[in-house]
């Protein structure tokens, strides 16, 4: 009888989503496992990802199935937080310099070949920018010269790149502007690949955290990697850019944002993706850089990056047969969920994606953003 009513409630809040259990619809979930709804509803978010991976359920299209749940705000109706998490958040710096090499080790320092299964060939592993094209490697391109024009580059520019990821903006903005490039970063094959990459170029790519690099820069890029960086640890950031800058210097942040300020990050995202991951705030960011930068410019991009991870998506899953021997299906189904679950959470304005110009001081007239 309580197993009943307890799939009678889930299955209500399915309904008010326009989501049917056992229905015909690409959005409509098959429930292999009859415990799933006793499992949902004790666990939330987290449990609803892990039974997913396991196989107890079924979708034939993730990303529509997660916009009706970000749509009626399911996921803020039944996902319970762990008092140690809570706490955690709380009284510990999750961000800090050991557990920040957490997220290296778990996604960064995967087999690269995953990677390049479904990026670019210039290994973007942040939203693209999909003006007036449908392709991917095109929209990319365009992001990395839409960020080199925000920036302003020049062939007198040295510019610092903190969480260069595997070399791409380096590599184009070295090829394309003629400018001298720093890249830091934490992962050992991001660092491997990223040298390799760009070889021969006026590039070069360290492995340092951000709190440990000294250097001085006409301009500098944070490109998808404040994510990491943990609310405790916006202002320091920020004041290690500020003391990376010349006076005259401008800063380009390109962040997923939130509508709210959180401590906290989506439990199933933390444990199985990114590990203390925290996407920041737009009031965060600003409180974080008062008194030490100038805003100059604030792009929203959210729409592009539903469509970036959807091309991702698709090619990862046409792609699997080349990776496939190096993982298992736990492995596949957890990237179908994160990648579709991601973009559903862009298309339902659950986040956004912003592209930040800040300058160190005030510049000759008035900064024109590119577009």
């Amino acid at each position: 009888m309580m197993a009943n009513k307890i799939r009678g409630h889930i299955e209500d809040l399915f309904n008010s989503a326009d989501i049917r259990v056992d229905g015909d619809r690409p959005w409509d979930i098959r429930v292999h496992e009859k415990a799933l709804f006793s499992r949902v509803l004790k666990g939330g978010s987290l449990a609803l990802g892990e039974s997913y991976s396991d196989g107890w359920w079924d979708c034939d299209a993730l990303d529509q199935f997660f916009y009706r749940i970000f749509r009626a705000r399911l996921n803020e109706k039944v996902n319970p937080r762990s008092p140690a998490a809570v706490l955690g958040s709380v009284f510990l710096n999750m961000q800090n310099r050991v557990r920040s090499l957490q997220v290296a080790a778990k996604h960064y320092d995967l087999d690269v070949n995953l990677y390049l299964s479904f990026l670019d060939p210039y290994n973007q592993y942040t939203c693209g920018y999909f003006r007036e094209t449908d392709d991917l490697d095109r929209a990319q391109e365009q992001k990395l010269d839409l960020i080199c024009r925000k920036l302003m580059l020049g062939p007198e520019d040295s510019v610092l790149d903190i969480g260069c990821g595997w070399g791409g903006f380096a590599r184009f903005a070295a090829e394309r502007y003629g400018c001298r490039v720093t890249g830091i970063t934490i992962s050992d094959e991001q660092l491997r690949y990223a040298r390799e990459f760009c070889r021969d170029l006026p590039v070069t790519i360290v492995k340092s955290d951000y709190r440990d690099f000294r250097g001085l820069f006409d301009k500098v890029l944070m490109c998808g990697m404040i994510e990491h960086v943990g609310y405790k640890n916006y202002r320091r950031l920020m004041e290690v850019v500020c003391g990376s800058l010349k006076e005259k210097g401008l800063f380009l942040l390109q962040t997923i944002g939130s509508n709210i300020s959180s401590r906290m990050g989506d439990p199933w995202i933390n444990k199985y993706i990114f590990p203390n991951g925290l996407v920041p705030s737009a009031k965060q960011i600003i409180s974080a850089a008062e008194g030490l930068f100038i805003l100059e410019d604030w792009h929203f991009l959210g729409e592009h990056y539903d469509r970036t991870l959807m091309a991702w998506y698709s090619n990862f899953v046409k792609n699997w047969d080349r990776i496939k021997s190096a993982f298992d299906e736990r492995f596949f189904r957890i990237w179908k969920y994160y990648f579709q679950s991601c973009a559903a959470a862009f298309r339902a304005k659950l986040t956004d994606l912003w592209q930040v110009v800040f300058s160190r001081n005030p510049l000759p007239g008035h900064y024109v953003s590119a577009r």
